[in-house]
Order: structure tokens, then C-alpha cells, then sequence
């Protein structure tokens, strides 16, 4: 399946979750529709804070908020690993010895009931690491490449859902509105042309910049995305290949906990 095809099939089945409430779609609805997209006995999203803290959200499936929390208060897992090397994590069997070696008390309880496959996929932007979706089977064993590439593509959705609405996820709330389709103003996407020219990379990695720049800054996308048109703001790659973003007023707003360079470029 192309990987048109799939992000199609992932935004159809979360939409139509959405729908049957009358509702927007919610972290709840991504986590719902990955868990039946990929035969997975549940799903959780936890948020990574700017220090690499783990810190659980919303889980959906027996067992899974419980072992969400467990991760958290141990500071062990799959998906505390993930959150800390900043890439996926796939634990095939949390009964074998290597895994509980590895995580020797989160594993043997995950084992114990009932769910022995974890996998953890950083919901990230670029560099910008916003949470970990974690993917809990009953059976050992590997996602396969479709369930794999299905997983990953859920977590492109949820960065969507929790960019667009920081704020209420953050609160820990599922009641109100959490996020929605990605923005479709005219003036979002001629931001995104403006950055992919700055930094030499695709409109859709551009938008993706921008999201993350946006949530790095407690602000809406479309905020980020008038200030950019009105050349109030530039992004340029500095001397590492790192993006910095530099106002109009000559200020440098550097992404977070980035010991960074000055950029060559002018505003």
C-alpha cells in the first residue's frame, strides 16, 4: 500500500470514530482506531516533557492505563526507553529473559496479565519530541512490516491531534476538543512554501516545522503561520543543520534546550 493509501485509510478510520460521537476527533479516537488498525490488544499516549520525562495520558484497552502508570512510576519500559533514546522501542516478548533483564519489574507484570508485546513509537516533530504511542499485544512476537508501517502512521496522526491542541491534552482532558485535521488556511500552506524555500527541505517537512515550532512556543499554528507570511519570523539552518527561527526584530528564538549556533543567514 502506498503511503498515500495508508495515511488515507488512518485518517478515514479515525474520522469515522469521530463522526459516530459528533464530535472532533480526539487522542482517544487515534488510540481507538490504531489498537482495531493493528490487531493490538490497546494503545496509550504518554507526553515527553522538555526534560525527557515520561508522563501518561490516555490509554485505552484492559490493562493498559495501569501499565501506562506503572512505566511512569518505575521510570522503566519501552516506553520510558523511548522516550529517553528518542526511537522506537519493539519489545516482541516481555516474558523472555532479555526482557526482564531489561526492564526487570515492568516486564514480568506486563507478562502477567496477559500482554506480552509492547511497541513504542516516538510521536515527534523533527527534533521535537512530543510523546511516545505505545502499542500493546497479547501475543509475542514482531508488528510484521504492514502493522508496523500502520503504527507509524498512527503516530504521524496523533502528532497531529496533540499539536493542534496542546494545551488540553497537556491538562490531561478528553472531553473537550483535542485536536482536529491538519489546518488547511491558504495562509498555513503558503507559510510552509515560505519555510521549505529557507531550509532547502519538503513543504511537507516544513509544515511539520512549523507545527513543532509552534507547540515549542505555547502558540497556534495559525499564529506561527501569519507571523512567517508577514516576515516576522524566518527559519534558518545554522552551521550544524539545526533550524533556528529568527524574528523580524533581529531577536534568535532557539528551539528548546538547544546550546545552538548563531545563523549565517539574516532575517
Amino acid at each position: 500500500m502506498s503511503a498515500e493509501r495508508l495515511t488515507d485509510r488512518v485518517w478515514g478510520a479515525i474520522i469515522e470514530r469521530a463522526r459516530a460521537e459528533g464530535a472532533n476527533p480526539l487522542v482517544r479516537h487515534v488510540l481507538e482506531a490504531c489498537t482495531e488498525e493493528v490487531g493490538a490488544a490497546g494503545c496509550a499516549l504518554s507526553m515527553v516533557g522538555a526534560t525527557g520525562a515520561h508522563e501518561p495520558i490516555v490509554a485505552v484497552g484492559e490493562h493498559c492505563e495501569e501499565l501506562e502508570e506503572l512505566q511512569f512510576t518505575l521510570g522503566q519500559g519501552p516506553g520510558v526507553d523511548a522516550a529517553v533514546d528518542d526511537g522506537m522501542v519493539l519489545a516482541t516478548d516481555l516474558a523472555h529473559e532479555r526482557a526482564r533483564r531489561r526492564w526487570p519489574v515492568f516486564a514480568p507484570a506486563a507478562a502477567a496479565r496477559g500482554l506480552r508485546a509492547l511497541f513504542a513509537f516516538p510521536v515527534a516533530a523533527g527534533a521535537a519530541r512530543v510523546g511516545i504511542l505505545d502499542v500493546y499485544r497479547r501475543e509475542p512476537g514482531d508488528l510484521g512490516a504492514a502493522d508496523l508501517a500502520t503504527a507509524l502512521a498512527f503516530a504521524d496522526a496523533m502528532l497531529v491531534v496533540v499539536l493542534d491542541e496542546r494545551g488540553l491534552v497537556r491538562s490531561g482532558t478528553d472531553q473537550s476538543r483535542i485536536g482536529v485535521l491538519p489546518e488547511r488556511r491558504a495562509e498555513v500552506h503558503q507559510a510552509a512554501g515560505m519555510v521549505s524555500v529557507q531550509l532547502g527541505v519538503g513543504v511537507s517537512e516544513a509544515l511539520v516545522r512549523l507545527r513543532a515550532y509552534a507547540y515549542a512556543h505555547d502558540r497556534r499554528l495559525a499564529e506561527v503561520a501569519a507571523d512567517v507570511v508577514a516576515r516576522r519570523l524566518r527559519f534558518a539552518p545554522d552551521r550544524r543543520g539545526m533550524t533556528d527561527t529568527t524574528s523580524g526584530n533581529g531577536m534568535i528564538d532557539a528551539p528548546p534546550n538547544s546550546d545552538h549556533d548563531q545563523p549565517e543567514g539574516g532575517a
